[in-house]
């Protein structure tokens, strides 16, 4: 028995043992093709399934090890793990106020195995500073979804007398240019969120860099500035000590771990909101089946208990968000960032 295949007939022809010829439904060149279409869309379908599988899926952090972007980037990780039946980690990359690790994870694969922990200085801020980025975030990432936003605390040296905003602002104002601030580089949380208040307050504050917040704390403590926006992580125990006095929280909410400390807000400056926002991104083109289960996979994390009290025990405030909310919200903390950038006349020289 032997087959006789004509490419192009509308019938294939079966010969056996050279007696009577069966004639049977042909498979056309777009019958085979659109069965190949299938099986590749099958054993793709399975391999989303089984994502992530053996595969490591690493969470970039674009700062060193120890700060609050790495400390949130570590509890989802291990978290995400548990979610994923899979082996989440950490890789830091920092550099260029975060732009180092963002730019690695926008060339990356979108496979959904190079994750990243993002944080508005450098998707919202630092994008205004650095125009030569080499990548647009409007188009570079597709968000899994916002995570969590740590609080800033205005401080300021107890040697100062000001218990405070309002006594702040009066002395500023008695000496314009005599004060000084410490922020932990140009272009930084703590630097942008110090000169929103000072132009929300009509004040003048010398600005003095430091090469990172341990630094420029350390600065407030001594006395050397009289002034700093901390983050509520490194500023409470410090408070607590009595070696730097809190006088307003950047929220729009006080701090359960400090509920003394007003609001900036509510101490003269409606609306008044800067804070440290992370949110966990992919490289564009990702497939939205990954987005999915990732987005699946952190939302499980953000309810989870054990989670929950670890960020809030640390001042971390969670924020969760779906993958469809990132973009407004992105355009909202870029114009607002950019807007308070120009005004100012900010530059990182």
């Amino acid at each position: 028995m032997y087959y006789l295949v004509r490419t192009g007939q509308s019938l294939i022809q079966e010969k056996q043992g050279g007696c009577s010829v069966k004639q049977h439904p042909a498979l056309s060149r777009r019958t085979l093709g659109l069965g190949a279409i299938g099986l590749i869309g099958a054993r793709a379908a399975q391999a989303q399934e089984a994502y992530p599988g053996a595969r490591p899926v690493t969470i970039v952090v674009a700062w060193a090890p120890g700060g609050s972007t790495d400390f949130v980037g570590r509890v989802v990780a291990q978290q995400m793990s548990r979610e994923l039946s899979g082996n989440v980690v950490v890789d830091n990359r920092p550099g260029a106020s975060g732009t180092v690790g963002h730019a690695s994870v926008a060339r990356a694969r979108p496979d959904g195995y190079t994750l990243l922990m993002g944080v508005n200085s450098t998707y919202a801020m630092s994008r205004h500073l650095f125009p030569g980025r080499g990548y647009d975030d409007d188009r570079a990432f597709a968000a899994i979804g916002r995570v969590a936003q740590s609080p800033i605390i205005l401080c300021v040296n107890p040697r100062l007398g000001t218990p405070t905003i309002a006594a702040l602002v009066a002395k500023a104002k008695e000496a314009p240019g005599r004060l000084s601030y410490a922020s932990s580089g140009a272009g930084s949380s703590a630097h942008l969120a110090t000169e929103l208040f000072l132009r929300a307050a009509g004040i003048d504050i010398l600005n003095v860099t430091y090469r990172g917040g341990a630094p420029a704390v350390q600065a407030l403590i001594t006395n050397e500035v009289q002034v700093a926006m901390v983050d509520a992580v490194t500023a409470l125990p410090l408070m607590q000590a009595g070696q730097i006095v809190g006088i307003g929280v950047s929220t729009l909410t006080r701090n359960p771990l400090a509920p003394d400390v007003p609001t900036i807000a509510e101490s003269g400056f409606s609306g008044f909101e800067a804070t440290s926002d992370f949110a966990l991104l992919a490289p564009a083109g990702t497939p939205a089946s990954i987005i999915a289960r990732l987005h699946t996979a952190l939302a499980a994390t953000m309810a989870n208990a054990e989670v929950l009290e670890r960020l809030r025990a640390s001042s971390i405030v969670p924020t969760p968000g779906t993958p469809e909310a990132f973009p407004a919200y992105l355009a909202a903390e870029s114009a607002k960032w950019g807007e308070l950038i120009r005004t100012r006349g900010i530059t990182l020289e």
